[in-house]
C-alpha cells in the first residue's frame, strides 16, 4: 500500500445526503469525507442518525438525494454484496461468529474468497494463507486460544474475533459499529489497541458511545445531530464545542456561567451520556 497515497487520497465522500422514511428524514443534507488510512470516531446522541449513516455506506439504505463515493466511485446502484467486494467490510454491534467452531477456522471461513466452506474448513490452505491466519491470530491476542471453539471466548474476546475475521476479508475501509458495548474497562482498552494497530495500515470507521474508549482512540472525531454533521475536530475541541454540550446536555450554553457549569462538569456529563 503506497503511504503517499494513504496520505493524499480521500477513500470515502458523502455529499449532500438525505435518508428519508415515509417522510422522517434519518439524514439531512450530510456532508462527509475522510481520508485513506485514517481513522475517524463518529459520535452522536440516539436518533441521531449513526446506524443509516452505515446502512446507506453499506447499501442497505439507498439514499433518498446525494451520494456516497468509495474511492470515487458512486455506490448508489450497487447491491451490499457488491459494495463489500469492493472493499467496505463492516462489523455489527453483535458479534457475528461461528459458535460451534475454532477460533482459527472462523478466520479461515472470513478469508476463504472463492472457496467453499468445506473447502476452506477441510482444505490445507496454502502457506501464505496459513501465514496470514497466524499472523491475524497473534494480532487480535487470540493465538492461544486458535484452536479452541469461539463459543467459549468472553464477550470482548469474540468482539476481537469479529474484528479478526473482517480484517481477513481485506477490505480497504472497516466500518465497525459500537465495538466497546458491554465490555470491561480491561476489554475496552484491549479493543482500543487493536484498532490503533490495525490503523497503522488500514482505514477505519467507528461509531462509538462509550467518551473513554473515544479519548483512547480518536485522532477526529464527527459528531452527528439530527442526521448533519455538527462539527468536527479533536475530541478536546469536540467536547469543548458549545454546540455539542446543548445536544448532549439540553442547554443553551450561552445561559451558563462559569460558576453554574464549569467546562471540565460539563465534559464529565457529556462522558456520562
Amino acid at each position: 500500500m503506497n503511504s503517499n497515497k494513504l496520505e493524499t487520497e480521500k477513500i470515502l465522500e458523502i455529499e449532500n445526503l438525505t435518508v428519508s422514511f415515509d417522510g422522517f428524514k434519518a439524514l439531512k443534507q450530510l456532508n462527509f469525507s475522510m481520508d485513506a488510512g485514517e481513522l475517524r470516531v463518529v459520535i452522536g446522541p440516539n436518533g441521531a442518525g449513526k446506524t443509516t449513516f452505515l446502512d446507506v455506506i453499506t447499501g442497505k439504505v439507498k439514499p433518498t438525494e446525494g451520494r456516497v463515493l468509495f474511492k470515487g466511485r458512486n455506490l448508489r446502484s450497487l447491491s451490499e454484496h457488491k459494495i463489500a467486494r469492493l472493499g467496505i467490510g463492516r462489523k455489527f454491534q453483535t458479534p457475528r461468529i461461528y459458535l460451534n467452531l475454532s477460533v482459527r477456522d472462523n478466520l479461515a471461513i472470513a478469508g476463504s474468497r472463492g472457496k467453499s466452506v468445506f473447502s476452506a474448513l477441510f482444505g490445507r490452505g496454502s502457506t501464505a494463507e496459513r501465514r496470514n491466519i497466524s499472523s491475524l491470530l497473534e494480532t487480535i491476542g487470540l493465538a492461544s486460544k486458535a484452536d479452541g471453539l469461539a463459543g467459549l471466548l468472553s464477550h470482548g474476546e469474540k468482539q476481537r474475533l469479529e474484528i479478526g475475521m473482517l480484517v481477513a476479508q481485506s477490505p480497504d475501509l472497516l466500518l465497525v459499529d459500537e465495538p466497546v458495548a458491554g465490555l470491561t474497562d480491561e476489554e475496552t482498552a484491549n479493543i482500543g489497541d487493536l484498532l490503533l494497530a490495525l490503523a497503522e495500515s488500514h482505514s477505519i470507521l467507528v461509531i462509538e458511545h462509550d467518551m473513554e474508549f473515544v479519548r483512547q482512540i480518536a485522532r477526529k472525531v464527527t459528531v452527528l445531530h439530527e442526521g448533519s454533521v455538527l462539527c468536527e475536530g479533536t475530541i478536546e475541541e469536540v467536547q469543548s464545542d458549545p454546540r455539542v454540550i446543548e445536544v448532549y446536555l439540553g442547554q443553551q450554553p450561552e445561559m451558563q456561567t462559569e460558576t453554574e457549569m464549569p467546562v471540565e462538569t460539563v465534559r464529565e456529563e457529556i462522558n456520562a451520556q
